[in-house]
């Protein structure tokens, strides 16, 4: 492991992974992933469109091909391990939601929030979410790899078509459709502390309907005692071109039963506790079960057409996370959500575009919080309500290009929030709710020379209102039980961000990317420590995002890319508190990707690293700053494709003891979910 660990470093000396989709070895390999859209990169700026690429922001582009060369393994989150920036995860503690952090938001969480995520149209953000997860968190773990056609990551929030959540900015997914661009395919993975997983793909056409079938079975014991997963996803999608548009209709289902950890103090780690151990002796617990039903419809070819989604979905989950030796709080989901979007784009030569559209959402159902004392439930809750969240509005975004150096970009979005709000915990604060928010989008793309554009934006973004911060319920306590607040005057959260960037690409192969932020949001939620949620008012942003890709050869390329947070702080602190928020302030990313031609079959070799650090953290009476541990992590993988196989092993390595990518500072000390050193994995794959 410790020559793994030199050809880490010695791989990402070269830096960067391939940017290209060419193979070496000729047309006989297997094609390891399809629906690939291109290389955006390298598309122009200034032409007007709806799509991601087309905003005057920092965007950034995940395709298949690069998921077919990153050790996703039990976390989903690993798609964005290359993203610029961004900070994405999910410790072991099971299904607990998928981490997703960039320009400071979701301090400590690892639950996604602040981050509007869509797939197909569809937004995966869960307001007021009870099951261990606080506001807005997304839930991604029923997509797996084999799913993912490409991934837009949007840095702020400068596009008025994602709505609740995009402060910090936006994710937009779309599913891979079947048919004789997609393979079918059969894969058995192994990896270290008892994973172990098998998928299989099916792609057919039935006249003019392509099919996509995917099924995968995934468990793992996990590397802490008491720590495990069982995992089930299913996904079917039928697709069908009609006259200029693509209809489709997607259907999925997920189950999960999972036990974690928990968090270990650092001292005590320092001093000999076991990092295997699990928090107070008792593990937490938890599952999931998710069904969804997706109509899409898009416009064929371009921008110009109208679009379509209506969904429907039954999500319940749970989690108990540990408090002491004998106790769990016990958080709990079980909601109906309907919704639909719909809109239409039109295009006026190579001037301007104009996007249209409305959207409405429902989400009903129970959300509560209760203790549980030996495993088995109490009387005594956190909280408890009978949720009924309607949520609409509409969206309006354009493009003009006014000279042939400059395009104008300026939209808004208007939504509306009606809720019926029962506590049942303290029944005399139940209410409705009814409140708006209004976030205009500005911005502009100014090409200053061939192969160099400049790009401003000031946008706004919002999140809407927690149902706990409506209606709150008190210290913990039964059912039915006198008193209770209600705060039915309270507004959505917004924030101002500030964009100005640039995108340079001086020679063929060569392109840099870079941008400077700034950010104030009115009224932030902030993860305190595990399963604390609090409101903390005023918080200030300030960074800057650098991202270099250099495609050497055919065969190889190349990826670096910096961030740092300036500043990320409470500008209001309460007294006795600490001011900065607990985020990194460093993040590295560099790789490498080698492709060629070895004997009958074709050799891909791919190399990342991984660094964060200067995270603040509070400690002590009085409280006193600390900076976590920095955190490492090298990924290494090779891929060899030969006639229909194709064989992959894999290792992550996580060298700093103790160090972990998510923790959470107490007045005892650092609490960190502690990683494996060393995992390894190898799958094989059949195409059919």
């Amino acid at each position: 492991m410790r020559a793994l660990s030199r050809a880490a470093f010695l791989t990402c000396a070269l830096a960067g992974h391939a940017m290209a989709s060419a193979d070496p070895a000729g047309e006989d390999a297997p094609v390891q992933v399809v629906e690939v859209k291109g290389s955006r990169e390298d598309d122009s700026r200034l032409a007007p469109g709806s799509d991601a690429r087309a905003l005057p922001g920092s965007v950034t582009g995940v395709t298949a091909a690069d998921i077919a060369t990153i050790n996703v393994g039990r976390d989903i989150s690993n798609i964005f391990r290359r993203v610029p920036g961004v900070v994405a995860n999910n410790i072991d503690q099971g299904d607990t939601g998928n981490g997703f952090r960039m320009r400071g938001f979701a301090t400590q969480g690892t639950h996604g929030a602040d981050t509007a995520i869509y797939i197909d149209g569809v937004p995966q953000n869960i307001p007021s979410s009870q099951g261990g997860a606080g506001h807005g968190p997304a839930f991604l773990e029923w997509l797996t790899p084999d799913m993912i056609a490409n991934v837009d990551v949007i840095k702020g929030p400068v596009s008025a078509l994602y709505g609740d959540q995009n402060r910090a900015g936006a994710v937009v997914i779309d599913t891979r459709a079947g048919g004789a661009a997609t393979p079918s395919s059969a894969a058995l993975t192994l990896e270290s502390y008892g994973g172990r997983r098998a998928s299989l793909t099916v792609s057919n056409e039935f006249g003019d309907v392509r099919s996509l079938l995917v099924a995968d079975r995934y468990r793992v014991d996990g590397f802490r005692h008491g720590a495990g997963n069982d995992r089930s996803n299913l996904f079917w999608k039928l697709s069908r071109t009609i006259g200029d548009g693509v209809y489709s209709l997607r259907a999925s289902w997920y189950r999960s039963e999972y036990a974690g950890a928990g968090y270990l103090l650092l001292p005590s780690l320092e001093t000999g506790l076991d990092p295997h151990a699990t928090q107070f002796g008792l593990p937490g617990f938890g599952d999931a079960r998710r069904a969804s039903l997706v109509f899409n419809r898009r416009p064929l070819a371009g921008d110009a057409g109208w679009f379509a989604t209506v969904y429907a979905e039954d999500f319940e989950r749970s989690r108990a996370i540990t408090t002491s030796t004998t106790q769990h709080t016990y958080g709990y989901d079980d909601r109906a959500i309907y919704g639909a979007r719909a809109g239409n784009t039109w295009v006026f030569g190579e001037a301007a575009v104009l996007t249209a559209g409305v959207e409405a959402r429902k989400d009903a159902g129970d959300a509560y919080r209760r203790q549980y004392v030996r495993l088995q439930p109490s009387a005594n809750y956190i909280n408890n309500q009978d949720l009924d969240l309607l949520t609409y509005g509409f969206f309006v975004q354009g493009q003009y290009r006014i000279l042939p150096a400059l395009k104008l970009h300026g939209g808004a979005r208007y939504d509306r929030f009606d809720y019926d709000l029962v506590n049942r915990k303290l029944p005399a604060a139940s209410t409705d709710y009814t409140g708006s928010a209004v976030t205009p989008k500005l911005g502009a793309t100014w090409q200053a020379r061939d192969g160099f554009e400049v790009f401003a934006n000031v946008a706004e973004g919002f999140r809407s209102p927690a149902a706990e911060q409506i209606s709150s319920s008190g210290s913990l306590g039964p059912l039915g039980a006198p008193g209770g607040r209600i705060n039915a005057a309270i507004d959505p959260s917004k924030v101002r961000s500030h964009d100005l960037g640039f995108n340079l690409r001086p020679a063929a192969g060569l392109a840099f990317s870079g941008a400077v932020y700034y950010i104030q949001n009115d009224d932030e939620i902030i993860n305190t420590a595990p399963d604390v949620f609090v409101a903390s008012g005023q918080t200030t942003r300030k960074g800057v995002e650098f991202d270099a890709r250099w495609q050497a050869t055919r065969a190889l390329g190349a990826y670096l890319s910096y961030g740092r947070i300036l500043r990320a702080q409470l500008d209001n602190p309460a007294p006795g508190t600490g001011a900065r928020l607990s985020v990194p302030e460093h993040t590295w990313k560099v790789g490498a990707q080698y492709r060629s031609a070895v004997g009958p079959g074709t050799l891909t070799l791919n190399g990342d690293v991984y660094v964060t650090s200067g995270n603040p953290y509070y400690m002590g009476t009085p409280l006193r700053r600390r900076d976590m541990p920095t955190y490492v992590r090298h990924d290494l993988k090779a891929t060899y494709d030969l006639g229909k196989f194709q064989g992959a092993l894999w290792a992550t390595l996580q060298p700093h003891a103790f160090a972990s990518d998510i923790a959470y500072g107490t007045a005892a000390g650092l609490l960190v979910s502690t990683v494996p050193q060393r995992q390894a994995g190898a799958s094989l794959r059949y195409f059919f």
